[in-house]
Parts: structure tokens; sequence; C-alpha cells
């Protein structure tokens, strides 16, 4: 088959979970034996060469289109005050893309375009408008990262700051409204979890909403017989750009950490992660070292001991989670970091969701009664099962095979 994949960015390099999502879906179509065109949004953030991806080899294409995505204070405020569109979608919108994703279709045999997350869900639309006998648009599949608007009404009721507070819930309100209207327009709807499945079908989206999981090319995560965890060390790796992520880690930092100094002096917290706030990257003297980013989540994952998950607020998968499993790591999570990942707490995981039963979790550990090496080396065992991207692959597949038309006798 051939599948156009249509990107909010360039997901390279691969250093945040949605850039990995979205590459392993590629190259695992690519290694299955199909032809991927994927069109891409060239931000600034995250802008790529053209020749990025040609290491997928001769059955991969990329296309890109250059979009000024950055926040704009000025157009933040137009947006609000004169549009009803989310502003962090509306971002996303540029007719230049639009109409190379036309040219495509026009020009070349496509089987099914996959739209990747609800920022480019608006191209659905533009599609659905160009049905003609000139332009045959193949089927529509949303690959569906989140559901975004509750991931801001989770944000919102946190948040003190009654400013802060009234501006996440206008956006939680314009993405409700949004995936409302624009999610149902798909033929299918690929959620990465169990839960979010059904979120989408209470948002009206039609039948097949199917749940395919985010995989990994584990390959990329195999550890390294020679490293050695340093004992008494936990550490936390994600994008720190995004708001769910840094919410828990202000959450760990504010109601866990303190308590955790006092008792167990001797411990450790390493921190890493895309996007660090500037106030996070400042000397400090409590036993906690922010890294910033680094160029190897393998590696800096196999220096440290307990991987944290303090996730609060957000829907769809944490693939930082997956790629721990794949390396052995235990891991102590909220419940809902652990979202859509099939693990069971005190076997190949542990979850927590209160500060105060992170910190029981954490005085066990401390006193060596949590079996760490066990929990890894079945959290690595169920990584290898359910989440090999050769697995996933497989199920991407067989969506795209009941979408196609059937041919004429």
């Amino acid at each position: 088959m051939h599948i156009l994949q249509l990107c909010p960015r360039v997901p390279f390099p691969l250093t945040t979970g949605g850039a990995i999502a979205m590459y392993d879906v590629a190259a695992g179509l690519v290694q299955a034996g199909h032809r991927v065109t994927m069109l891409a949004i060239n931000t600034p953030k995250h802008h790529q060469p053209a020749n990025a991806l040609d290491h997928l080899g001769p059955n991969f294409r990329l296309v890109t289109v250059d979009v000024n995505t950055d926040l704009s204070p000025v157009k933040a405020l137009r947006n609000l005050l004169f549009s009803t569109l989310p502003y962090n979608v509306e971002r996303f919108i540029s007719p230049a893309v639009g109409e190379k994703l036309l040219e495509i279709l026009r020009t070349e045999t496509v089987d099914v375009v996959q739209l990747e997350g609800t920022f480019v869900a608006w191209y659905a639309e533009l599609l659905g408008r160009q049905h003609s006998a000139a332009l045959a648009v193949p089927p529509l599949v949303l690959r569906a990262h989140n559901v975004e608007y509750t991931i801001w009404q989770m944000l919102a009721r946190r948040e003190a700051n009654p400013a802060k507070r009234l501006f996440l819930r206008i956006m939680a309100a314009r993405l409700e409204k949004f995936e409302r209207r624009h999610l149902p327009q798909f033929d299918a709807v690929a959620a990465i979890t169990d839960d979010d499945a059904q979120r989408l079908r209470a948002l009206g989206c039609p039948e097949p909403v199917v749940f395919i999981p985010a995989g990994a090319d584990l390959s990329r995560f195999q550890p390294d017989p020679a490293a050695q965890a340093k004992p008494r060390t936990l550490f936390m790796i994600g994008s720190l750009n995004w708001l769910p992520n840094l919410e828990g880690l202000h959450w760990l930092l504010r109601e866990v950490w303190p308590t955790v100094r006092a008792e167990m002096p001797d411990v450790e917290l390493h921190i890493a992660g895309s996007g660090t706030p500037d106030e996070l990257l400042r000397p400090r003297t409590d036993g906690v070292v922010v890294h910033g980013f680094v160029d190897s989540a393998a590696a800096f994952m196999q220096q440290y001991e307990l991987m944290l998950v303090p996730l609060l607020s957000g829907g769809g998968m944490r693939i930082k989670i997956i790629e721990g499993m794949a390396l052995g790591k235990a891991i102590l999570s909220t419940t809902l970091g652990a979202e859509g990942i099939a693990v069971h707490d005190g076997r190949d995981i542990v979850l927590r969701d209160s500060a105060v039963a992170w910190l029981d979790a954490l005085r066990s550990w401390y006193r060596g009664e949590v079996p760490v090496a066990t929990i890894g080396a079945a959290a690595a065992q169920t990584a290898s099962e359910r989440y090999d991207r050769r697995r996933v692959t497989e199920q991407f597949v067989g969506l795209y095979e009941r979408l196609r038309p059937v041919p004429a006798s």
C-alpha cells in the first residue's frame, strides 16, 4: 500500500514521545514493505532538512512545508478575541500545507491518508470538501495521540492562578468543540489507549475506533551489560515544554521531595528533558540535579535506579515508560501516567497516586523492600511482548485493509 502520513512536525530527532510515535509508524510500515509519503509541517522549533529521514530507504519520502508555528502573544490575543478555533490548532493551519496535500492526492495513487493528532485534524475537513470526479479522496485515518480537551480540563482544575485557570478553561472548551466537530469526519480512528478509544466514541467518532498502542523499535533500548545504576538514585525524563510533564514535576518537587530529602538525605533525583525552563536549570543544593536535554535517553536512564512518572494530567500514552521498561527499569508512576500500558502494580510497575502513597513507596524502596530487579525484568518482558514496533505495524496494516475499497469484479 501507499500511505500518506500528515504530521504536525518532522519527527526527528527521536527526542520526544510524539516524534517517536510518528517515526516508528512510518519506519514500521516501510520495514513491512509498504510505501510511505510523509507530509510534515516544518516548524521553526523542530526544523529539519529535506534529507533528515533519508535513512528510511527508497520506499519512504519526506515532503516538508515551512510554517511558523511559534507562539505569539499578539496572535494569541487576536485568536482569543476574534476566533473560535483553539490557538494551539490555529497555529498549524496553513494554505500551503493544504495545497501540497491536494497536489499529492491529485498526482499520486494513495491508499490511506493518516493524520497524526488533533493539531492536523482540520485538514480532514479540507479534504472532505474536495470529493469530486477529479479527486477521489482515499480513506482518512486519525491517529489520536491524545484527546486534547481532556488534558486542558485537568490542568484547569488544578491551576491556582485565577487568570491562568480562566485561560485553560477557555482552551479546553474550544478544544472540545473542535474535536467534537472534526474528529467524527474521519473514516477510522486509531486511539493510542483503550481509555482514549472510549473518550473518542463519546465524542461521536464513527466506527471503527480501534485501540492501537504506540510501539517502538526496542532495539534502540537494549540494556548495556556494562552499565551499572548508581544506588539510591531516582530519575525523571520527559519533554518539559509539555504542560502536564511540567505540572507533574512541580508537584513532585513541592509535595514529595522535601520529605524525601529530610528522611533520605543521600538520595539523588536526576531530571532530564527537552525544553527545560531556565529557572529549573539554576544550581541547586537539595539533591536535585537538572540535566536539561540529554543526547541519549537510554544512556541517561541506565545511570540511575528508579524511574519516576509523576503525571497528574494528560491522556495518550507515555513512550518514555515503554522505553524505560525495555531497559529493565523499575518505574514508580501515577495511575494516569501509566494509562493505556498493559502493566500491573507490583508486578512490572509500581503505581501510586497521592503524595502520601508516593512517600510510602519511596521509603520502601530506600529500605530495599521494593524488588527493583524483579520488577524491571518483568517490565522488559511486557515491553517486548506488547510494544515492539512490528506488532503495532501489523495492527495498522489490518486497519488499512479494512478501509480499502473492494475491487469491482
